[in-house]
């Protein structure tokens, strides 16, 4: 069934294992700049087509070869642009996150710049995981992308996630690797030494390493498809196979 379009009427939980205010108060400050590609939001604008490009490459077409569009849902979206992207290459597409300001960004950035014609639906909705799975939904595709390091329990996060999947159905992440060298690059130099990202937007500590999230994932019945690194190399990013900072891992639910 396609996406259909949300009520306005849900407002997110306030104390629950995927919403700490703290986080949502930050990117929310950082709405009205979101789209800006030289704004505070530039390193996910550069990362922006290889994420979504990857996550296409490796679902089946088959996918893609039904009457309708596979249905996605893009939890944490910010203002919208992982889901803008996931329209154009044909997912019938749910943008949903916790911060009120994101998605008003996300909802006047698609009024002014309206989709091609050929792009599939998209919808935006303030939620969280929590709203929807209580409400029965089920996507083919659940996208996560650079959202479960800000989480109050990434474990009970992935379990959200694969609630929110269909059986058979596949669930996107991308993170960062609590590494040494994520520490000295993605918060030292990134935060405080070149100012790519404002200061405080990552905890080092609430990093995690591939070998975590793949056995959280498991846990919740999820079975890793493909993991790879998502490296900087002047002046693009390109998929490696060095996971020691950022990287993106596509899991399918059994």
């Amino acid at each position: 069934m396609p996406v259909s379009s949300p009520s306005l009427s849900s407002e997110p939980h306030k104390e629950t294992s995927s919403v700490i205010d703290d986080e949502i108060n930050q990117f929310s400050a950082l709405a009205k700049d979101w789209w800006n590609p030289k704004g505070p939001m530039a390193p996910l604008h550069a990362m922006n087509p290889l994420r979504t490009s990857w996550i296409v490459k490796h679902l089946p077409t088959s996918l893609f070869q039904q009457p309708a569009p596979p249905t996605l849902l893009d939890i944490g979206c910010g203002a919208g642009l992982a889901s803008e992207r996931f329209a154009s290459l044909g997912f019938d597409t749910l943008g949903v996150d916790a911060s009120e300001e994101g998605i008003q960004a996300a909802k006047a950035h698609k009024s002014l710049h309206p989709l091609p014609p050929q792009a599939a639906p998209l919808y935006y909705l303030c939620s969280n995981a929590e709203i929807l799975l209580d409400e029965g939904r089920q996507f083919d595709v659940v996208s996560a992308l650079e959202i479960i390091e800000h989480v109050r329990d990434p474990q009970v996060f992935l379990s959200l996630l694969a609630g929110l999947t269909k059986k058979g159905g596949y669930v996107a992440v991308s993170t960062m690797d609590r590494s040494l060298r994520s520490f000295l690059m993605a918060k030292l130099g990134a935060e405080y030494v070149l100012r790519l990202l404002p200061v405080g937007t990552h905890d080092w500590r609430k990093f995690i390493r591939p070998e975590e999230l793949d056995s959280m994932a498991r846990h919740v019945g999820l079975r890793l498809l493909d993991l790879k690194g998502l490296s900087y190399r002047p002046p693009h990013w390109r998929e490696s196979h060095d996971t020691s900072i950022n990287y993106i891992a596509l899991f399918q639910k059994d």
